[in-house]
This record gives C-alpha cells, sequence and structure tokens, in this order.
C-alpha cells in the first residue's frame, strides 16, 4: 500500500510540473495580433511552447509569438486531444517578425540554440509526440536554411543525432487564450517557475546579443 501511495505522490508532482498538468476549460480565441504587410511569420515546435513562446517573444525583431498546434491530421485541435498523441500535432509557436530587423537565418538559430535538438518525442520533462522538435518552412529557402543548420551542427556538435523534424507548414491552429504569454502572466505557476524560466534564461545567458532591451 505505502508503496502505491509514493508511486501516486510522485506522478501528482510530476504532472505539476508537466506543461500537460495545467487544466482550463477549452475556449478558442482569435489573436488580437494584426501583422502588418512587412511582418513574416516562422513557425517552429520545440517543446512545451509556454517555453517556446517566451524565447521568441526575447528577440529582437519579433513582434509577436503565438502559441498553437501544427504539424498533424487532426482538423481543429485543442490542448486536451493534443494531450492524447493521437491528432498527429506538435505545441507550436508561430514567430511574427520583421525581416529588417531579425532573418529567418537567425530564428532558426534561436531554434537549435534553445532546446535539445537530439531528443526523440519531447522535450525534458515534458515527452510525447506532441512535444516533439519541428522546425516548418513555407519556402524552398527556408527549407535549405534549415537543411544547412541542421548539417553543420550535426557534423559539429551532435555527431548526427539531431532529430528534428523539417516539415512544410499546411495548417496552423492557435492554442486557447489561456495558453497566450502563458509565462508572463503566470509567473508563480509551477511549470513555469521550475522549467519555463530556468530556460528562458539559460537561453539569454548563450545569446544576450540577440536580445531586446529591456
Amino acid at each position: 500500500m505505502k508503496i502505491i501511495k509514493s508511486v501516486f505522490a510522485i506522478s501528482a508532482v510530476l504532472l505539476l510540473i508537466s506543461c500537460l498538468g495545467f487544466s482550463k476549460k477549452e475556449t478558442i480565441s482569435t489573436s488580437t495580433y494584426i501583422p502588418s504587410d512587412k511582418i513574416k511569420v516562422a513557425y517552429f515546435a520545440s517543446g512545451c511552447f509556454w517555453c517556446v513562446e517566451a524565447i521568441f517573444e526575447s528577440v529582437v525583431g519579433v513582434e509577436e509569438a503565438v502559441s498553437g498546434y501544427a504539424g498533424g491530421f487532426t482538423k481543429n485541435p485543442t490542448y486536451q486531444t493534443i494531450g492524447t498523441g493521437k491528432t498527429g500535432h506538435a505545441e507550436t509557436v508561430a514567430v511574427y517578425y520583421n525581416p529588417k530587423k531579425v532573418s529567418f537565418e537567425t530564428l532558426v538559430t534561436v531554434f537549435f540554440g534553445s532546446h535539445d535538438p537530439t531528443t526523440v518525442n519531447g522535450q525534458k520533462p515534458d515527452y510525447g509526440t506532441q512535444y516533439r522538435s519541428i522546425a516548418f518552412y513555407e519556402t524552398n529557402d527556408e527549407k535549405a536554411i534549415i537543411e544547412k543548420a541542421i548539417s553543420k551542427l550535426n557534423k559539429e556538435v551532435y555527431h548526427g543525432k539531431i532529430a528534428t523534424e523539417v516539415t512544410k507548414i499546411s495548417a496552423f491552429y492557435e492554442a486557447e487564450e489561456y495558453h497566450q504569454n502563458f509565462e508572463k502572466r503566470n509567473p508563480n505557476q509551477g511549470y513555469v517557475k521550475a522549467v519555463s524560466i530556468p530556460r528562458l534564461n539559460r537561453f539569454k545567458k548563450k545569446f544576450p546579443e540577440l536580445l531586446k532591451k529591456e
């Protein structure tokens, strides 16, 4: 009996520090952000979107980052349905950026420099296909930039172990309103304190030259 209780206790703690551990009534809303004609968008998945959104929003030239779902086959996914791992989607962030201030190539550098691209189907402490690493592209030029970065990193850093998928974006579904700017709005939430903020701080320490002035 003590062993069973211990297992449940450990599971509860792990759930509290898991991106999937946060539950709220599903509400879909349209983003209030309306990009101008000069703004481009790039899409990346590298674990919990609360973390990824905060990282990209700290970068000079990024106007907005929106959390959502992409890379799967189910229409109109929700946070709860992608949590089953059966929709094919991954937690993804749409990064709206000014190409005069930051290049797609730099965003790819941010992507690979802010997570472990060798992890298959997950990013510590979150595991499952919904947390897999994906670099999305819209054009052949973007695909070439991503593939060049992977080739270089596989050769110089990761010894051919990069597991990142390179996928053409076909659809992006915006996540529920309560996920947007989650880290900013919930700085004392358990997962944010234990995972999101430390991950953001590691990125800032690694790439100080890419950061917005506070």
